[in-house]
């Protein structure tokens, strides 16, 4: 193991460790070492998050763990924001975001906001437990091109249906819609008709690039 999967590593077991101070020292001696912010995201702190994800799964971490690691990256994610490379803000689409209604937790999401945003997407987070209906109003004041559904818990499997109802009405072709989180997968998106599915932050990225492209296709045969 070289100096910078060690570094990274560190940052992993910290994380897992619920250990706030090690996985803050850590984000800040990879970035010291010249470590790309994205490495540090990718493949320390997304590293950490899955296994803290599996655990929570599994049953050997509980909400109240879940709920403190995403208090840990939210605060590691301010320290390495500043250093991701940046796109025009704006120019690759638009993005409203939001954990349905019922699910509480944003860790993953606010990973793939800070992500698309560095991609040029301008984001408009809504935040978490969000109705289908101001999902919808929301996407329809600022025109959205993507809605970005974000599900930890697949009990809320029915509000992801729900809002992708509420914004087929709404929107119609206008909008499409993006699902992630552990509790998504490539079956529930087909099962709910979303028009894309992404595995994590960066998959989301290259899917959100997919639907826009989609989107200006659809408007050119239409013009």
């Amino acid at each position: 193991m070289n100096n910078e999967d060690d570094t990274l590593n560190r940052i992993s077991m910290a994380l897992i460790g619920l250990d706030i101070d090690g996985t803050i020292a850590g984000v800040n001696v990879a970035l010291e070492e010249g470590i790309p912010s994205q490495t540090i995201i990718k493949e320390g702190l997304s590293v950490g998050l899955d296994v803290i994800g599996e655990k929570f799964a599994e049953g050997e971490f509980f909400l109240s763990e879940l709920i403190f690691a995403g208090h840990i990256v939210k605060e590691a994610m301010v320290i390495v924001e500043p250093y991701l490379e940046a796109g025009t803000q704006g120019s690759a689409g638009k993005v409203v975001m939001a954990t349905v209604e019922g699910d509480l937790h944003d860790i993953g999401k606010n990973i793939a906001a800070t992500m698309l945003k560095s991609a040029g997407f301008e984001v408009i987070d809504l935040g978490v437990d969000v109705s289908a209906e101001e999902i919808a109003k929301v996407a329809g004041e600022v025109d959205a091109d993507i809605v970005a559904l974000s599900a930890l818990l697949s009990v809320v499997e029915p509000y992801v249906v729900k809002t992708i109802e509420t914004l087929k009405l709404t929107r119609g072709d206008l909008t499409k819609v993006l699902l992630g989180g552990r509790a998504s997968e490539a079956g529930m998106a087909e099962r709910v008709r979303a028009d894309g599915y992404a595995n994590d932050a960066w998959d989301g990225i290259a899917k959100a690039k997919e639907l826009m492209a989609s989107l200006k296709s659809e408007n050119t045969v239409t013009t």
